[in-house]
């Protein structure tokens, strides 16, 4: 590796990589704890796909009563009393003041963790390159967290991992594929519209694609006078690589996303009666569902998300139904998405949360050990935070116990659970 740029060493008890709502959740629960931690975002802001280079809504557990507490209450009262008028700029000011003011933690924004060094089946250091500073950061840690919702650590560790859809028959799971695959949920870029008084025009860029209404027909016909439209199923990447193919698929997304509000804007039928709809954003940072999701002591199955998750681990719940959306995403004819039903709210093991062969290594958000039909349900936002809070207060305690993450199962459940719901964390 070239010298030429500084490298700055670091230490901590628990080093989270990946600073979406899962990864700000543990790092501030395990500081909170008492746990010396640095946190590690490749991006200049905290949120991932809530952040406001992509604005997913922060969803969670359907049904009354079941909306989630802990650490992702608090942030939300933040921002509710601090962000009426639901302001992006504030929002990710809100996640960023949480980690950055919070004592015990040591942010590094911009920061993409590459390396990884192995101390036998333990990780001992990894290394990230921090953009803005040109400057490398090395971090030695009793314990990672890998929330990078990708998976990062997982090709540099040699952790156990699974892409793509299980058999229909490997675990008894009825909406599983007959066949397994390496396909996924695509990603997609988000539009926000605002309604004005006044009417606008939008030129749409030479490389969108056109589309007419019978193209989108039946299932992505846009319609702007429901309030809950965010175009969603401009959605791909599901058919092929989500990583290796991010940059590709981007430039995809963006040809439909333009075509989509050309269509919205431009065809005969709309002009008139959207003629006041402006384009207020167009995200070009693509919203990923899914790609690599870890190995640990227990994968958590649909069949077990159906029953309900009564787990004697449980540290966390869900409670969005089974979303799976289709691989072909926007290229698919049919229904984007088919909602399976789910109980609300379903547990999560803790179990589900710690590799099976990485001696060290924690992860919380859609890459924690579940099939591809459970991660359906499990991958939404308020659920990985809430594996998030779960995550980094296990990691605290098994830092104060001088434990590995399989001791904290072992030895210490029924602690971390009590401190879970002392920290106003619901566990069904």
């Amino acid at each position: 590796m070239n010298t030429a740029f500084p490298t700055v060493e670091h230490e901590a008890d628990l080093c989270v990589v990946g600073g979406g709502l899962a990864g700000l959740c543990a790092a501030v629960s395990a500081a909170r704890h008492g746990a010396r931690v640095l946190l590690m975002q490749d991006r200049p802001m905290l949120g991932g796909n809530a952040s406001s280079e992509i604005r997913m809504w922060v969803c969670g557990a359907h049904g009354d009563n079941n909306r989630e507490t802990g650490l992702l209450e608090e942030i939300s009262m933040d921002n509710m009393a601090r962000n009426p008028d639901k302001n992006y700029s504030i929002w990710d000011g809100i996640l960023y003041e949480k980690a950055r003011y919070q004592p015990g933690i040591e942010l590094l924004l911009n920061c993409t963790c590459l390396d990884a060094e192995m101390a036998g089946s333990s990780i001992a250091a990894v290394t990230g390159w921090q953009m803005t500073t040109q400057t490398f950061h090395h971090v030695r840690a009793r314990l990672f967290a890998d929330c990078s919702g990708d998976s990062v650590l997982a090709p540099l560790t040699g952790a156990a991992f699974r892409v793509g859809r299980e058999a229909r028959d490997e675990f008894g799971e009825d909406i599983a594929p007959e066949q397994a695959d390496a396909k996924t949920m695509g990603m997609s870029v988000l539009i926000q519209a605002r309604q004005e008084d006044h009417p606008s025009t939008f030129t749409p860029p030479a490389w969108a694609h056109r589309y007419s209404r019978e193209d989108l027909l039946p299932y992505r016909l846009p319609n702007m006078e429901d309030e809950t439209e965010n175009f969603w199923y401009i959605e791909l990447g599901g058919e092929g690589d989500a990583i290796r193919d991010a940059e590709a698929v981007r430039d995809e997304l963006l040809r439909v996303a333009c075509g989509v509000w050309d269509y919205v804007k431009n065809a005969p039928e709309n002009r008139e009666k959207n003629a006041n709809w402006r384009l207020d954003f167009l995200g070009i940072l693509p919203g990923k569902r899914g790609s690599r999701r870890y190995v640990g002591d227990h994968i958590l199955t649909q069949n077990e998300v159906r029953a309900g998750g009564a787990f004697a681990d449980i540290v966390a719940y869900g409670g969005w139904t089974m979303d799976d959306h289709n691989p072909a995403g926007f290229r698919w004819p049919g229904e984007p998405t088919i909602h399976h039903p789910a109980p609300a709210p379903f547990g999560i093991p803790y179990r589900s949360m710690y590799s099976r062969n990485i001696g060290n290594l924690m992860f919380a958000g859609r890459n924690i050990s579940v099939t591809h039909t459970a991660m359906s349900a499990s991958r939404v936002m308020s659920t990985c935070a809430v594996i998030g809070q779960a995550v980094g207060t296990a990691a605290a305690l098994a830092v104060s116990r001088g434990w590995t993450p399989r001791d904290v199962w072992k030895y210490g459940i029924g602690e971390l659970q009590q401190m879970l719901m002392d920290d106003d964390c619901y566990l069904p």
